[in-house]
């Protein structure tokens, strides 16, 4: 348990966020509107999730506000069994990441099954998101793919040979050996993954093509793979073939100096920032309530536009550089503060649980994954009891309270925060007479008044199903009684 920090004054602490509230200029309101608006943004990255498994979930997704979901590749990858690597036995989720062709058709679904997902999907109400990979090819030197497709390194039949690919001399394996030029970092090869000329027209016509298919398949968005590695005019010469609005999101991970940063790509994509992420998990496990209330873009090198949040993806989760399930509370709690902030629309995660980075997800004999499923029972509490069988489905977007935030996000999002501040262990952030929210980062319960400018009376708790727990807003204060790494969320919407 950490030790807690000494307590200002409650008057005083009252004193100090009447006047925050005070300042925001909102007035509260007296009843309720008669029915909620509703604009969905938040997503899910469904790591490794097997079509069929998606199809499945979405209509649950859906009905909790859920504005789209994030797959891992479709394309026809390595079939890792046959690439002989030492160390690996082919069920590695990095072979997803290893293209050898444009067909869709791979360990998570056929073509079929990816068009009856997205049809699935959108009957729910719920866009679908591909993970291109469109920076490189296999990083073996030969081997079959899923589909049969034989290839080596350099020759993939019938859409590249070695004048298609990067040669950048820089090591005798062409390696990116410095992050220091960006010749080097999107000309050289990542971790002997076979760099694509995305100058070429060729390559670029070959890369719109796979996109387009994945359009016709039901698909409506992208998230570009390593788009840090292809220079930002290939990225936007490849997507300004898309339909005029199709969602494009890059990964460009800012480095210290580096001279390929985030905003390169925002004219043309949003970018998911890697630095809230790394902050936010920091703050929250620190129960660092202040500084997360100070938390502004311009203070940490942050994006200023085209941001999107998140609190962990497959890459973080395994290099320890933000919050994961293995958190338990800490990563529930942490997703409830980005749901709960306006800065970008926010992608939780969704994954299976691992001992070894490397590990991939459980297979079937015949070597497709299995399909994830989520019992209604999952929540943060497993780690600190039995902890997660390996390849176990986690289901972190099904941990109690976070899909209600999203459905709750759906109805206060285009109420700006208004306010955000620290009442001992407790963060806060209001929204106006729209709604507040509050959640305690720390190991022992606590009672907490907060200044809100919701209008006096009972207001259900939307975090708990069914209204089964309200809060009183009396003389302008809300008297919150929470337990370890509770989240409270209220909205002038949805009162008993």
């Amino acid at each position: 348990m950490r030790a807690r920090a000494e307590r200002t004054a409650r008057t005083s602490v009252l004193r100090r966020l009447t006047a925050v509230v005070a300042a925001a200029a909102v007035l509260a309101i007296t009843g309720c509107a008669a029915a909620a608006p509703e604009r969905r943004d938040a997503g899910i990255a469904m790591f490794q999730w097997s079509w069929d498994a998606i199809a499945a979930e979405c209509p649950a997704l859906g009905d909790a506000g859920v504005a789209w979901v994030l797959t891992s590749p479709p394309q026809e990858h390595v079939d890792g069994a046959s690439a002989r690597v030492a160390g690996a036995d082919g069920s590695e989720w990095w072979w997803s990441y290893q293209p050898v062709s444009y067909m869709v058709d791979s360990r998570l679904g056929t073509s079929e099954q990816f068009a009856a997902m997205t049809r699935a999907c959108e009957q729910a109400g719920v866009d679908v998101y591909a993970d291109a990979v469109l920076n490189h090819m296999a990083g073996v030197p030969a081997g079959t793919g899923w589909s049969g497709t034989q290839f080596s390194h350099y020759a993939y039949p019938g859409l590249y040979d070695a004048t298609d690919f990067h040669h950048c001399g820089r090591t005798p394996h062409d390696d990116i050996d410095a992050y220091t030029e960006p010749y080097v970092i999107q000309h050289c090869e990542l971790e002997n993954l076979a760099d694509l000329a995305t100058e070429s027209e060729h390559v670029r016509a070959n890369l719109r093509a796979y996109l387009q298919s994945l359009l016709d398949l039901g698909a409506d968005g992208f998230r570009i793979d390593a788009a840090k590695h292809i220079d930002p005019d290939d990225v936007a010469a490849i997507v300004a073939g898309l339909p005029e609005g199709t969602p494009v999101i890059s990964e460009v991970i800012r480095g210290a100096g580096e001279p390929v940063y985030p905003e390169q790509y925002t004219p043309f994509s949003t970018v998911w920032e890697f630095g809230w992420a790394d902050r936010v998990g920091e703050f929250v496990r620190g129960g660092s309530t202040r500084a997360l209330a100070d938390l502004s873009p311009s203070a940490y090198g942050l994006l200023e536009e085209g941001a999107r949040t998140f609190i962990a993806n497959h890459d973080t989760e395994r290099n320890g550089t933000t919050l994961s399930y293995a958190n338990g509370r800490e990563f529930s709690a942490a997703t409830a503060v980005m749901l709960a902030s306006d800065y970008g629309p926010p992608t939780l995660y969704s994954g299976y649980a691992f001992s070894d980075r490397d590990q991939g997800p459980a297979l079937e004999d015949d070597g497709t994954v299995a399909d994830a499923s989520c019992t209604g029972d999952e929540h943060p509490d497993v780690v600190a009891g039995p902890g997660w069988e390996d390849r176990a489905w986690v289901c972190q977007h099904r941990w109690p309270g976070t899909l209600e935030l999203v459905a709750w996000r759906t109805r206060v999002v285009d109420a700006p925060v208004t306010a955000t501040a620290a009442v001992d262990d407790v963060f806060t952030s209001m929204r106006g007479e729209t709604a507040a929210f509050a959640v305690l980062l720390d190991d022992e319960p606590a009672a907490v008044e907060v200044p809100v400018a919701l209008a006096d009376g009972t207001y259900c708790d939307v975090v708990v199903p069914d209204c089964a727990s309200v809060v009183e807003v009396a003389g302008g204060v809300a008297v919150l009684q929470l337990e370890p790494w509770q989240a409270v969320a209220l909205d002038r919407f949805t009162r008993p």
